[in-house]
């Protein structure tokens, strides 16, 4: 009884034959559409030397939003739809450090009705093929005043989808 516990979540994981660290599968440049350069800062490093994990979240969270400025028309302080992050995620394949410049290059997984998931690989400079780390998270967008799920409006999903990439790795 215990076991259908643990294995029931993964259930659909293990039945697709998914691993969950298929993340190392999204590793190459030539999945992302949409990239932005980044200048490491001193504190960004931690004592060991190369940046910290949070410092991660933060560059995801940047390339996703300048994206939706720039290309969705989001303007976050006024637009009727907000996006409230429901889940994220992040995996480490090998250190970036100070000083550098990242690369973050962007995709979208999925739209649905009102949500959006995002992927980002940081790439430890522009030549870089291999991303140092994937991660990303889903945006709910919701009604700014009611704070329920709004679906997402007919330009807004068009521009998402020209970063849509539903190509699963080999």
């Amino acid at each position: 009884m215990t076991l259908c516990r643990v294995v029931r979540p993964c259930f659909q994981t293990l039945k697709r034959g998914k691993s969950i660290s298929s993340l190392s599968d999204y590793r190459d440049r030539s999945f992302y559409k949409y990239f932005i350069d980044i200048q490491t800062r001193w504190r960004d490093n931690d004592i060991y030397g190369h940046v910290n994990n949070v410092v991660y979240g933060e560059w995801i969270d940047t390339i996703v939003n300048k994206y939706l400025i720039e290309r969705c028309s989001l303007e976050p302080l006024q637009s009727p739809s907000i996006g409230f992050v429901v889940s994220s995620y992040c995996q480490y394949f090998s250190p970036t450090s100070y000083p550098s410049i990242i690369s973050a290059g962007l995709l979208i997984k999925k739209i649905g009705k009102s949500s959006v998931d995002y992927q980002v690989g940081i790439f430890e400079d522009n030549q870089a093929l291999k991303a140092a780390a994937v991660g990303g998270f889903t945006h709910v967008f919701v009604d700014r005043s009611t704070r329920r799920p709004r679906p997402i409006d007919e330009q807004f999903r068009m521009q998402l989808a020209s970063i849509l990439n539903e190509i699963e790795p080999k």
